[in-house]
């Protein structure tokens, strides 16, 4: 049984260019640079194929039959993509925590994006980038954490993907239950649910509003979740190749849950821990941002 091997049916085929982001890898030579614009003209200069998957090989399949998982459509990388703009405080601490993140018998593949840092994050991580273990995607000027997560996605070979924020607001120890709904196959898309686990207390209108644009969705979309503006989205590669995501910026939540809706898809929840940062702390999302995501979810609900 292969893995999502080779690339997408031709109709479906994405060729990236590498004119304005910048990849540094130190360990996955086929990862590539891209603006996350696709392309259908392979046979320009400069034009690569996104690879999607690897087939299983014997010791990988070992592995997965000690861990008694199904070998039928069996998973072997998680791809956990973090965007970043001007976490310095917390990056080095993150990264730390994701690596160290039980996640076997997956492999593990790290992708950071930077959205045009001024602080020094980016320094930080083209410094970390030399342990090899890391794919830094460098963007020349701020978009946004939409287009954060598209490059993020665009650059990623995992089987399945995983958002994580850069803040400590979200653990990596959740990730084992997570992932659990989609290697046992439950599921093809999961959420953390900060309102289902234990969780540092929220600003009363943070808490207001995180409930209200949920009940939006429940009533645009007929589901019932508790937390559409999780950071902890977690889908199969399957799921990200039918999404294409236009939001740039605090639109990304609202917009990657009405497209994975209206799919047909139904999103599992499991409780995860969560800690709110402060504002003094660099906590950067407003009420403002609430209009937007309220508007996002009229638009992807009523047009394409």
């Amino acid at each position: 049984m292969m893995a999502m091997t080779g690339y997408p049916p031709k109709s479906t085929r994405r060729w990236l260019s590498n004119d304005d982001l910048i990849v540094v890898t130190t360990r996955w030579s086929f990862v590539l640079a891209s603006t996350g614009h696709g392309r259908e003209d392979p046979s320009k200069a400069g034009y690569m194929p996104l690879r999607i998957g690897s087939a299983l090989d014997d010791v990988t399949r070992r592995r997965l039959e000690w861990a008694e998982l199904p070998l039928e459509g069996a998973f072997v990388k998680l791809s956990v993509v973090i965007p970043v703009f001007n976490e310095r405080a917390t990056l080095k601490t993150i990264l730390d925590r994701v690596r160290a993140a039980p996640v076997a018998p997956l492999e593990l593949e790290i992708v950071v994006v930077d959205d045009f840092s001024t602080d020094g994050s980016r320094e930080i991580l083209l410094e970390e980038a030399k342990a090899g273990d890391l794919v830094v995607v460098l963007h020349p000027e701020n978009r946004g954490k939409g287009a954060a997560v598209r490059s993020g996605l665009a650059a990623a070979t995992g089987d399945v993907i995983l958002i994580q924020d850069a803040d400590l607001e979200y653990d990596p120890e959740d990730y084992p239950a997570l992932l659990k709904p989609i290697l046992t196959g439950k599921a093809k898309v999961v959420y953390g649910s900060r309102f289902l686990g234990e969780h540092k207390a929220m600003y009363f209108w943070h808490a207001v509003g995180n409930r209200f644009v949920t009940l939006v969705t429940n009533i645009l979309f007929d589901t019932t979740l508790t937390d559409m503006e999780t950071c902890y989205k977690v889908f199969t590669a399957e799921v990200a190749r039918k999404i294409e995501l236009k939001s740039p910026r605090w639109g990304f939540d609202p917009e990657i849950t009405a497209r994975i809706l209206r799919q047909g898809y139904r999103i599992y929840e499991v409780p995860i821990s969560y800690a709110g940062r402060e504002y003094h702390e660099g906590k950067k999302i407003t009420w403002k941002d609430g209009l937007v995501v309220l508007l996002t979810l009229l638009r992807y609900r009523f047009l394409p």
